[in-house]
């Protein structure tokens, strides 16, 4: 990495930055060039004029802001063309507006209450308890591959009854699908999205289908919760329940095995803080929001916005596209004291990984679930837990985390 320290180079970087092509190096730690574009360009605009964000308040206040929308088929459609991205993501509940979003929130939200969450827990050990017993057999593992990737693609199936047996493709699909959201996918991450979400749909169809005939408990089944709507209110059609479990399977799987694998290679990175985790694991709690700070699973979010907006220094104009650099934000010192320092006791720590306002994430109190048993569960089962090999990070910009992560008992 060319040194930011000076700050003629830290200036130049930032006057100069591009989002559709970021040094070599930004994927293995972006972290100094958000330092420098905080700094020296907090509102950055890039090419086209769009903005890109940096700063914590202005990206807790954009997320607030009326005039932010989340509706993505104005800057989806000259990515994907009118093709099965597109009409995922401009149908789902991350990248819609009421009335649509306020309708599936809804529906979701019913399922996933603190007692409904609570139910689950029980379930999520056994299948931690688990993974860690087959781990401990074969004392050598992936962290990704035999862990942190295996327990949301269970936790989310079980959400929406999937069949055990069907599981399989699940993973692939998703990483297929939300790879098409890098700023500047390549045309065989297109094709591959596209594929998966023809792929995807076809098997929901029959899921659908099979659950319209034989519904399950609505207060615990958040498939049949969606195929029934509101109470006197209007249902999703075909195509609206189908990309909303596509969105509640893609997004529950990415958050939390980036969450569960990057909180994991933090801890193997400061075997202080994995030490005191062992020696204090009432600490679990703010363990996992400083995981989440610290790395944050998604690294960017965007808006578009409808009406002239401030945006830091500037007024931007109605139409203006703005991507909020979560990850550069949960490391801005205003707002986090020794932002560089990872610190499982922080407090307080109001980070944004999982956004802000009426569209923050609809399963953060899963995710939460999730990653509290699993990263408390392996750090007190492997005392002598440690590296072993090379970890892989996953090369996308928006999500940030591994491939692969090595691991021995110890």
């Amino acid at each position: 990495m060319a040194s930011l320290d000076a700050p003629e180079k830290a200036t130049a970087f930032a006057a100069s930055f591009d989002l559709g092509s970021p040094p070599p190096d930004f994927v293995d730690d972006p972290y100094p060039y958000y330092r420098a574009l905080r700094e020296h360009a907090p509102v950055r605009t890039l090419a086209g004029g769009s903005l890109f964000l940096t700063g914590y308040d202005d990206v807790a206040c954009l997320y607030r802001s009326s005039a932010a929308r989340s509706d993505k088929k104005r800057e989806f459609l000259p990515k994907f063309g009118r093709s099965p991205l597109y009409e995922h993501h401009t149908t789902s509940l991350v990248f819609n507006d009421p009335p649509l979003h306020t309708r599936v929130r809804r529906l979701v939200m019913g399922a996933l209450t603190q007692r409904a969450v609570a139910r689950m827990e029980a379930g999520v050990v056994a299948l931690v308890d688990g993974l860690l017993d087959t781990m401990q057999q074969r004392g050598r593992f992936d962290l990704i591959g035999d862990f942190a990737a295996a327990i949301p693609v269970e936790v989310i199936g079980n959400l929406l009854a999937v069949p055990h047996s069907e599981r399989r493709p699940l993973r692939g699909w998703s990483l297929a699908i939300l790879g098409a959201l890098e700023p500047v996918p390549t045309p065989a991450m297109l094709d591959a999205g596209n594929a998966a979400v023809r792929e995807f749909s076809a098997w929901l169809d029959g899921l659908i289908d099979e659950r319209r005939r034989h519904p399950l408990d609505p207060d615990e089944d958040v498939l049949t919760r969606l195929i029934r709507g509101e109470q006197g209110g209007e249902r999703l059609t075909q195509a609206e329940l189908v990309h909303n479990c596509i969105f509640l399977l893609n997004a529950g799987h990415e958050t939390t095995s980036n969450l569960i694998g990057n909180g994991m290679d933090a801890l193997l990175r400061h075997p202080d803080q994995l030490q005191r985790l062992q020696r204090e694991p009432q600490l679990i709690n703010t363990a996992v929001e400083e995981m989440l700070r610290f790395e944050s699973p998604l690294q960017f979010n965007n808006r578009c916005l409808t009406a002239d907006t401030p945006v830091g220094k500037l007024l931007a104009p109605a139409g203006t596209l703005v991507t909020m650099c979560i990850g550069a934000a949960n490391r801005d010192p205003a707002q986090f004291a020794d932002p560089d320092r990872f610190d499982i006791g922080r407090k307080p720590n109001r980070h944004l990984a999982f956004g802000h306002g009426d569209h923050a994430c609809v399963g953060m109190s899963v995710a939460r679930m999730e990653g509290r048993i699993a990263i408390g569960r392996l750090v007190a089962r492997f005392p002598g837990l440690r590296r072993d090999g090379e970890p892989e990070r996953d090369r996308r910009l928006r999500f940030r985390g591994f491939r692969r992560l090595p691991a021995c008992t110890g």
